[in-house]
């Protein structure tokens, strides 16, 4: 065994671990994310990202150290778990897209095109209801008539404003990039968190580019009548939630 290469394997091990476990954590317990959600969300996935290539570099080098005279036996482990994250991530990507299509199928069956918005419609439900389903240049706003009711002219278009950023700035792309870190390791705490605490900034970024346009009052009603239903589809951590209509207060 050669120890300056075990030692070496055993430094980015806990690089793994930090990045893994207590990096995390303090992130998703520090407030300054909610004044600066886009920095925030560029965190995550650095920490995402090292903490992946350093899980997969510590396992090559652990067994280079065990087996210095088998170099390509020693890869293996490591390519493994790199296979194996790459295959959860393309299974999320695909499953994502066959949902996306099927909604978009059982959509257009059930709704009416909005005769005044583009590439919107229309759903005959009396719950306020308001979500984008993303699709590239095709993709859908969706509005039920019982948001009509439920919201005055500005708080709709805060709305809509809200719900199309998600599309305009492909918010989905960081979504499903860490359903599938979730899927990868379902045992594994932190990754539920990671995905709970981008699901919260990704709202607050929406947020943010609705406030160009309609005051940050009117879109944090218009969230609560829509989310007195909708609940924000359990995106957002209580902690998050209180953040998120901190800043729209401020």
């Amino acid at each position: 065994m050669s120890i300056p290469a075990f030692s070496s394997a055993i430094a980015l091990a806990c690089v793994a671990v930090f990045l893994a476990w207590p990096a995390p954590i303090v992130l998703s317990r520090a407030a300054w994310p909610a004044r600066a959600p886009a920095r925030a969300l560029i965190l995550w996935q650095l920490i995402a990202l090292a903490g992946g290539f350093s899980m997969i570099g510590a396992l090559w080098l652990i067994f280079d150290a065990i087996f210095p005279a088998h170099p390509w036996l020693s890869a293996i482990p490591a390519a493994a778990l790199a296979l194996y994250l790459i295959a959860h991530l393309v299974v999320t990507v695909v499953r994502f897209d066959r949902q996306r299509r099927r909604h978009l199928q059982l959509l257009l069956l059930l709704s009416e095109p909005d005769p005044t918005r583009k590439r919107t419609v229309l759903l005959d439900d009396s719950a306020p209801v308001a979500y984008c389903l993303p699709r590239g240049v095709g993709s859908v706003t969706v509005l039920s008539k019982g948001l009509f009711d439920a919201l005055d002219e500005d708080e709709l278009a805060a709305v809509i404003a809200h719900e199309r950023a998600h599309v305009e700035q492909r918010h989905e792309v960081l979504l499903v990039a860490f359903k599938a870190w979730r899927s990868a390791l379902p045992w594994f705490p932190i990754a539920a968190r990671a995905e709970v605490e981008v699901e919260a900034l990704v709202e607050m970024l929406a947020d943010d580019h609705a406030r160009r346009t309609q005051p940050a009052a009117v879109l944090a009603r218009a969230i609560l009548q829509v989310g007195s239903v909708q609940a924000e589809a359990g995106t957002a951590g209580r902690s998050r939630q209180v953040d998120r209509f901190r800043r729209l207060a401020g």
